[in-house]
């Protein structure tokens, strides 16, 4: 049988967002510019948003190229009135947001004990303010359009579990998990799913800022045997764009390769049974 993703990748993706408009916050580079893709490619108007207009402007071009209805918008999410005036503006120029991909965040590899008060504060109104001033934002437009709407939250594997050195990131994105289960909980009388993925996709600066030791131990320790590619994350931002996700809400998707549940014990040779 074809996986969700052969299906998001292949004959279901061309016209299956057509005429919806999609917000991806961080879109310019990395994770959100391969959901922006998959979105683009599906035919969803992309709007890709993030501080930097260099980036934006490079990535859009890039979509654009590749035949998708794109646009870009600077945004600080941290900012929640400027979140208000840039959700207001697009819903105003497109007629309604229909799927939103809160994708911005950031991390700062560091022990705890080692951790800056101002990091802290920094990944949490990054990660957890800056997605939930989203979600307000752009859930209140859906709620009064009448119309439901995807709001896809992005969360790293180890939101849900221990992992040294990123006490700041870790915590913050389990936030974001949770405010996932509560949104979901309160909006979906308003025809409104919204779930986390948390996909393990090396982006071009990681395997400069972890090192080849931590390459080498995800691929040893993840059933896969590998880190996610970016078609694979763009397909999943489809699936949970689309009407294949009507069903599907406050779940956290790892997109890990079995990471999370771990390798596992292989036991190997012949068995030897009790006798009767």
């Amino acid at each position: 049988m074809a996986s969700l993703e052969h299906l998001a990748r292949s004959y279901f993706a061309p016209g299956l967002l057509e005429g919806k408009v999609a917000l991806v916050t961080g879109g310019a580079t990395g994770i959100g510019f391969q959901m922006a893709r998959g979105l683009g490619s599906a035919g969803a108007q992309v709007v890709i948003a993030s501080r930097t207009q260099e980036k934006l402007v490079r990535a859009t071009e890039e979509l654009r190229a590749e035949g998708a209805d794109a646009s870009w918008r600077t945004l600080n999410v941290r900012d929640a009135e400027e979140v208000e005036r840039v959700v207001d503006l697009l819903v105003e120029q497109t007629g309604g947001i229909d799927v939103l991909v809160n994708n911005a965040g950031g991390t700062f590899p560091s022990r705890a004990e080692n951790f800056s008060l101002n990091g802290w504060r920094a990944l949490v109104d990054l990660n957890l303010n800056g997605t939930f001033y989203c979600c307000r934002a752009v859930g209140g437009r859906m709620i009064e359009r009448g119309e439901g709407g995807k709001i896809v939250n992005i969360v790293v594997g180890t939101w849900d579990r221990s992992a040294a050195g990123i006490v700041g990131t870790g915590s913050s994105r389990a936030g974001v998990a949770h405010l996932t289960r509560t949104l979901a909980v309160e909006w979906a009388q308003f025809g409104i799913q919204v779930n986390a993925l948390a996909p393990q996709y090396m982006t071009p600066g990681a395997a400069e800022m972890y090192g080849e030791e931590v390459d080498a131990f995800i691929t040893s320790s993840t059933p896969a045997g590998r880190w996610a590619r970016p078609d694979e994350v763009g397909a999943w931002a489809v699936i949970l764009a689309s009407s294949m996700s009507d069903y599907l809400t406050g779940a956290s998707i790892a997109l890990d390769g079995g990471n999370s549940v771990g390798v596992g014990i292989n036991f190997r040779g012949t068995a030897v049974l009790p006798e009767d």
